[in-house]
């Protein structure tokens, strides 16, 4: 995916595909962690309700500072441990969709050269705007594919 129109347009019906199957789980598995040290169904929504906001201010540092630089973004501790799931969900769906608005508003006005721009990021050997949206996209189609699979877990049914 080279294509800056594409990844804009995936990135805008994302929520639509994981909310969908968010909804789908069943509520009393919803919270349900496959082992001590794996998400939910519900932490792993509740996560990406976050991200867009996180995104936003690389945008801005990458396009404002001259030798920006990324750090990787990681759960916290408390997130593994189980804060998210403390989170209202529907609350977090809301956010994410708000945010994902918000965020495809704001690429939608970047020019080929600020797609372009780039910065050193602590774990990529190369990383620009484009780069860092397709992974914000490739990162919550990992999550999707994680909810898919607690949603058909056979034992779970």
């Amino acid at each position: 995916m080279n294509d800056t129109q594409t990844l804009i347009a995936t990135l805008q019906s994302a929520p639509q595909l994981i909310i969908g199957l968010v909804r789908e789980m069943p509520p009393h598995t919803l919270k349900r962690r496959p082992s001590p040290t794996e998400w939910s169904v519900h932490e792993h929504a509740c996560h990406l309700s976050t991200a867009d906001t996180a995104y936003l201010l690389r945008l801005d540092l990458i396009l404002s500072d001259p030798a920006p630089y990324i750090e990787s973004l990681l759960p916290s501790a408390e997130e593994e441990a189980g804060s998210l799931l403390n989170t209202d969900l529907d609350e977090a769906l809301d956010l994410y969709v708000r945010e994902r608005a918000r965020l495809v508003e704001r690429l939608q006005t970047l020019s080929a050269e600020e797609w372009q721009r780039t910065a050193k990021h602590e774990a990529y050997s190369r990383y620009s705007v484009f780069i860092m949206f397709r992974d914000l996209l490739l990162h919550e189609m990992l999550h999707a594919y994680l909810i898919q699979e607690l949603r058909l877990k056979k034992d779970w049914a």
